[in-house]
């Protein structure tokens, strides 16, 4: 099996690998052969340290994802956090995924604080899930999951005369087996609401699926995700490209190792 590494990423016109600290050791990450980390949040306890990011840092511009809503992160209230990270990591302001966040912090309003956010940051991204046209009120790197609408919701945006920075998240799985595809992103795609309203119920949402549960897993993998050949990503990332996309972000569902030498 042909080793992937970060040559590989390029060529697959990958920019950026979003890391996710509970899936892998985010130290590693220095060997990437990529210009961007973005660091997800996934709880206030997975935030790598200072020395972590720094380090990573000396390598790459790194981004660490900040919840505005989260304690420690709220530039309305308890921004310890933010004040603990290293001067030279950039911000990834996002409203923040309920599963991260107390009862508390989730019914705390996001507009005046990711507001306040990107006044206090020097040149964020803003994540745009469920906060769209918040997100490009108050500007920044529009940061946006792939679906099946992005190229077209792009090419809206960039005709309507937007000139601001857009960047793209995508799972990738550089394989061409669809069992290896749908073990490491069938579940992702299964989650977004157009594919889980089109599952039978019940349905596997990996390698097991079969009859119509498969058919729709394997057209949603690649509406959601990066997955096939190099050179079918590549395609893929040049065609964002040419509608108006600046950053294309991977995050490797597979894990590190496979994009490790």
């Amino acid at each position: 099996m042909t080793t992937l590494t970060g040559v590989t990423l390029s060529a697959a016109g990958i920019d950026a690998v979003a890391l996710k600290p509970t899936e892998v050791d985010v130290s590693r990450a220095a060997d990437l052969d990529v210009g961007t980390l973005a660091i997800d949040y996934e709880g206030a306890a997975h935030v790598p340290d200072a020395e972590t990011i720094e380090r990573l840092a000396s390598t790459a511009d790194v981004r660490v994802t900040t919840p505005v809503r989260a304690d420690g992160f709220d530039p309305l209230g308890d921004d310890s956090g933010v004040d603990a990270l290293p001067s030279d990591a950039g911000q990834v302001l996002v409203a923040g995924h309920s599963a991260y966040l107390s009862e508390e912090e989730a019914a705390r309003a996001v507009a005046p604080r990711l507001r306040a956010a990107v006044d206090d940051a020097g040149d964020p991204w803003v994540g745009t899930e469920g906060i769209e046209r918040l997100a490009l009120a108050v500007g920044g790197t529009q940061y946006e999951l792939l679906s099946r609408t992005t190229v077209r919701d792009v090419r809206t945006l960039r005709t309507a005369g937007f000139e601001g920075k857009i960047a793209v998240y995508a799972p990738v799985v550089l394989s061409n087996s669809e069992d290896a595809v749908l073990d490491a992103v069938g579940d992702y795609a299964a989650r977004r609401g157009p594919v889980r309203n089109a599952l039978p119920d019940g349905a596997p949402t990996d390698s097991q699926a079969t009859g119509r549960a498969r058919d729709v897993l394997a057209q949603a993998v690649r509406d959601y995700a990066l997955v096939g050949s190099v050179e079918t990503v590549a395609e893929r990332t040049e065609r964002l490209r040419d509608r108006g996309v600046d950053t294309v972000v991977g995050y490797p569902a597979r894990g590190l190792d496979p994009f490790l030498s």
